[in-house]
């Protein structure tokens, strides 16, 4: 075996290692019940926390057209970039894509028909719901609680 066909051989494997396990992993926070009411505001906690919902057109980041990065309000991880926002109409910060590992997905029956919901990867913090009523490239519509996120423009 030569040195190039050991290098690609020895990339490849990592390459499926890397694949296989995430290497990139969030670290998770998880804080006492105490700690998150004293961290959060009453109603960043009814949302983040008991995956409340804030009244429709509520949020002054449906107005937020800056460049700059969506935080997680509870842990400050980064979900969302600002090219990943569009304005969907429906009341809520939108964007069409996410940062990738940072949110996780369950279903959600609370309104009888099924959702998907999703929720910070770092602390679990409830964000919104998607729905596949998105614009192109991936047709997804990320429906966010703009009380669950912190806007950091870029400087």
């Amino acid at each position: 075996m030569n040195r190039r066909t050991w290098i690609q051989r020895i990339g490849l494997g990592f390459l499926a290692m890397a694949t296989t396990t995430k290497l990139w992993a969030v670290e998770k926070l998880e804080l006492s019940d105490k700690v998150w009411r004293q961290r959060l505001t009453e109603a960043q906690y009814y949302i983040l926390r008991d995956e409340g919902t804030e009244s429709r057109g509520s949020s002054p980041l449906n107005d937020e057209h800056r460049e700059g990065e969506y935080h997680c309000a509870g842990c400050d991880l980064p979900l969302f970039t600002s090219e990943m926002k569009y304005e969907s109409g429906t009341g809520w910060p939108s964007f069409f894509t996410h940062i990738e590992e940072h949110l996780e997905t369950k279903r959600d029956f609370k309104l009888i028909w099924p959702r998907t919901e999703y929720h910070c990867a770092r602390c679990g913090g409830h964000q919104g719901h998607v729905f596949d009523d998105g614009p192109k490239p991936t047709g997804q519509r990320w429906c966010n609680n703009g009380l669950a996120l912190r806007f950091i423009p870029n400087s």
